[in-house]
This record gives C-alpha cells, sequence and structure tokens, in this order.
C-alpha cells in the first residue's frame, strides 16, 4: 500500500511568511540571480547562459600555462554528475561539464582570473545549475538526458541542451 503524504498547511504558511519576512525571494540558488561570486562573476540563467557558456567551450583554445590554470581549479571539486571523477575530467563531455570547462576558459582567457577565482566561480555556477544539490551519480543512474535542477547533465549534445 502506498503512503500518502499530507501536508499540514498551517506550519507550511507559517514557514512561507518567515520565508518571506527573512528575505527568501525563492530563488534558484544558493547564489541568488544577478549576485555575483566572491570572485566577481554573476549568474542569472542557467537556460540562458549554459549554451554561452558550450560556446566558449568550443571556441576558446587555452594555451598550457592557461590549462593548468583550469586543471588546478577543476580538479579540486568532484563533477555533480560523477563524484567518482574531478570537474576538471568528468566522465564524458556533458553538456554540464562542457558548460562549467568553458565557463572556465572564459574566465581565465578573457578575465584573466587566476586557480582560485575560477574554482570559486565554477562552485557558484554548480549551486546556481543544482539548487536542489544532487547526488553524484546521474551519469550511473541514466539520468543524462535530465534537466541540471532536477540531478542531470542536461543532455549529451549541445544541439540538444535539456
Amino acid at each position: 500500500m502506498a503512503k500518502i503524504k499530507t501536508i499540514n498547511y498551517r506550519f507550511f504558511g507559517i514557514i512561507v511568511v518567515a520565508a518571506l519576512l527573512a528575505g527568501c525571494t525563492g530563488g534558484a540558488s544558493n547564489n541568488s540571480a544577478g549576485e555575483p561570486t566572491k570572485s566577481g562573476y554573476e549568474f542569472y540563467s542557467v537556460e540562458e547562459q549554459t549554451p554561452i557558456f558550450i560556446s566558449y567551450y568550443n571556441s576558446i583554445k587555452l594555451t598550457p600555462a592557461q590549462e593548468k590554470i583550469k586543471n588546478d581549479a577543476l580538479s579540486r571539486m568532484p563533477a555533480p554528475c560523477c563524484t567518482d571523477y574531478s570537474m576538471a575530467s568528468c566522465c564524458c563531455p556533458c553538456n554540464f561539464a562542457k558548460s562549467t570547462w568553458g565557463l572556465a576558459a572564459h574566465l581565465i582567457v578573457n578575465e584573466g582570473y587566476n586557480a582560485d577565482q575560477v574554482e570559486d566561480a565554477a562552485n557558484t555556477w554548480i549551486a546556481f545549475a543544482y539548487p536542489n544539490g544532487y547526488e553524484g551519480d546521474a551519469c550511473y543512474e541514466g539520468r543524462c538526458g535530465v534537466e541540471f535542477e532536477n540531478d542531470g547533465c542536461g543532455g549529451m549534445t549541445e544541439q540538444l541542451i535539456i
């Protein structure tokens, strides 16, 4: 027999009012839209920025020194879709990996970011794209074609970003 979830609407209403009074806007991430990271980069829309970041991945070529900065920054953090790998390598070039690699390349080449700043921006991008957190097993559990916000990889081809 399936369990039926019940909601205490009175308690729920109190929580909503308290959140509103505390300034919670229900934003999509820990870094609310338009709020810059410590390093100064601003995230505002996963839907709009993902293809932009992927275009950076496809168009920006890093020098060996710049590639080292990227690898130093991204190797410090697990990939949200497959935590057995670092964000520097991921397990495959899914749309989330390509967006993060493109973001890093842009920040290094066009903004002059160092490894610490790239790491901060990439961690903030992960929190922004995965507002509910992630399990770290999307690639192994068949969620490659699922949206970031639902613990997926966002697809495997930039022609179809999910």
